[in-house]
């Protein structure tokens, strides 16, 4: 999930996750991979019919671009599995055989705080090759950069299982008291010292930032496996020797890290491997991983062929479905049950399922129509006043932003000081960061300010964006935030006079008392006796509640009661 913005030196973290990864294979490792013969030539033209673009082509390395809405597509082995199914070679659900081991990982309530979430999983009598040491490492990347938001939301760790015992233990300790040998490191270090002096801790410190415990896996001799986000330890260190892999997944979300051990743990099954089931002992909750049953997910036929503006047989969608790696079969005469697999995160609703039946039936089969009328179109008067808004404030020295309208309650109400209200709330959401829509822009510009909080000050950002008020209507709202060591309330105001005397509004402010803001510094926006929003100083409650430092200065305007005064 991503978000856009209007500047090249800030927030280039978000710039370069809406990139499409790369993956890049030999044609003959592809070809032991998908156990059937195609030419290359033909492999190049059908390839991207599945969702994707050629990179470039050099002998026989394939470089290839796909959505980063499949994060299933981003090994060899994933595109080898999709390829089965779509050029007709085999149908249906790929089905991989779990065998049971006596593994258990035990979770220790310390590390609930910081980093809730582990799953695991046992590969055996694998065989290491230079094709597989470099897949897994191009689908661990991928898979941090793209659903691990950065390692953020999930990190994985795979280790040689050889050295280790389990039982094995998930738990938070004082970075200064445990030290071990990293990764890529002869000397022992802190963990403290960890996040100085190695490159990936370095790299990734920022995420355990304000913790005072971090998280840590450690087997049955106390012997560190992982770091987790930051790096393994020496001790398991995959080698071209190793036979026998044990994974670990970490995260925030429970459905993300899941999606990842079983992308991971399959792609391996493609190279022969053996999956193996394991145990993690969660309090009083006891769970097994891998699972990798299917979700069942019903589709309406009328649906897909009002969306697509065809006549397909029931018989003919399920064909698609198969071709596209589903098991599907009739329910009734309306619908039809789809058994999604367990490596799709991408599949929320049906119309996902409508995008797929149309891949299988080929996009370049859609008759396309021709224009009948010629017409001319020009802004609503709205926009034009919302484009005159946008100009006004970057001539104000803001950078305009984008973000989601997709928020929670944490953001939206307790980190602000807010009494929870009516909001639309999403019904199965994916996960805890994502569980309603927004009622107002400040929660997600101060998001935005906490993830570039290492960049240097002022910062100045904008949005004019969509929210959902309590009646459950879209609204457009504007919002600012400046934040920088001395951002005033006198700031604030002047900045506010400058935008409403743009829209030549006569408008009166009024002190306002606000639970976000400091008591004393925070004023209405009166327009003909009704507010249309308010303006001010955060209060340093508010600023600590997402980790930032500064003080910060904002505005938010009900723009649909702006424009029609």
């Amino acid at each position: 999930m991503f978000f856009f913005i209007a500047t090249d030196f800030i927030y280039q973290k978000h710039i370069s996750l809406i990139h499409m990864p790369v993956v890049t294979f030999d044609y003959n490792d592809f070809i032991d991979l998908l156990g059937y013969n195609i030419k290359k030539e033909e492999l190049l033209e059908k390839l991207p019919l599945i969702g994707a673009d050629l990179d470039k082509v050099e002998n026989n390395e394939i470089n290839i671009e796909f959505f980063p809405n499949r994060p299933d597509l981003a090994s060899v082995e994933g595109i080898a599995r999709a390829a089965r199914t779509f050029f007709d070679f085999e149908k249906g659900l790929k089905k991989y055989k779990i065998k049971k081991s006596d593994i258990v990982t035990i979770v220790d309530p310390s590390v609930k705080k910081v980093r809730p979430f582990v799953v695991t999983a046992l590969i055996k009598n694998i065989t290491m090759n230079d094709e597989l040491i470099t897949s897994i490492m191009q689908l661990q990347e991928k898979l941090h950069f793209g659903l691990g938001r950065n390692r953020k939301k999930v990190a994985i760790g795979v280790h040689n299982f050889e050295p280790v015992e389990q039982p094995f233990n998930y738990k938070a300790v004082d970075p200064e008291a445990v030290q071990f040998v990293p990764l890529n490191k002869v000397e022992s270090m802190t963990m403290s010292e960890i996040l100085k002096k190695h490159e990936k801790g370095i790299d990734y410190a920022y995420i355990l930032e304000g913790y005072k415990k971090h998280p840590l896996i450690t087997d049955k001799n106390n012997n560190v496996l992982s770091y987790p986000p930051i790096i393994n330890g020496i001790l398991t260190e995959v080698t071209p020797f190793t036979k026998d892999i044990f994974i670990d997944v970490t995260g925030t979300d429970k459905k993300a890290i899941n999606t990842a051990l079983n992308i991971v743990v399959t792609s391996l099954a493609e190279r022969g491997a053996d999956i193996y089931s394991t145990t993690v002992k969660d309090g009083e909750e006891t769970y097994t991983t891998p699972n990798l049953k299917p979700v069942r997910k019903k589709l309406s036929i009328d649906y897909v062929n009002s969306i697509l503006g065809t006549k397909l047989e029931s018989s003919k969608i399920i064909n698609y479905l198969l071709r596209m790696g589903y098991d599907a079969e009739r329910l009734d005469e309306k619908n039809i049950n789809v058994h999604i697999p367990a490596w799709r995160i991408d599949i929320l609703h049906e119309i996902d399922l409508v995008e797929d039946v149309a891949v299988g039936y080929g996009y370049d089969k859609f008759k396309s129509d021709s224009v009948n009328e010629l017409t001319f179109g020009k802004n609503l008067d709205k926009y034009n006043f919302y484009e005159g808004l946008r100009k006004t404030m970057i001539g104000l020295g803001f950078n305009e932003v984008t973000t989601f309208t997709i928020s929670n309650e944490t953001d939206e109400f307790k980190k602000i000081g807010l009494k929870s209200t009516k909001r639309v709330q999403i019904k199965n959401p994916i996960g805890e960061e994502y569980s309603c829509l927004r009622l107002n822009l400040i929660p997600s510009l101060l998001k935005i300010l906490n993830e570039n909080r290492h960049h240097s000050l002022p910062q100045k950002i904008f949005e004019l964006g969509i929210i959902t008020d309590e009646n459950f209507k879209n609204k457009r709202h504007l919002a600012y935030l400046k934040i920088d060591a001395k951002a005033s309330f006198t700031e604030s105001k002047s900045i506010t006079d400058a935008i409403m005397r743009e829209t030549g509004l006569d408008f009166q402010i009024k002190d306002k008392n606000h639970p976000g803001f400091i008591k004393g510094r925070c004023a209405s926006i009166i327009i003909k006796n009704k507010e249309i929003g308010l303006f001010g100083e955060l209060h340093p409650k508010t600023i600590n509640n997402f980790n930032l430092e500064y003080p910060i200065i904002a505005l938010e305007i009900d723009l649909e009661n702006l424009k029609n005064k």
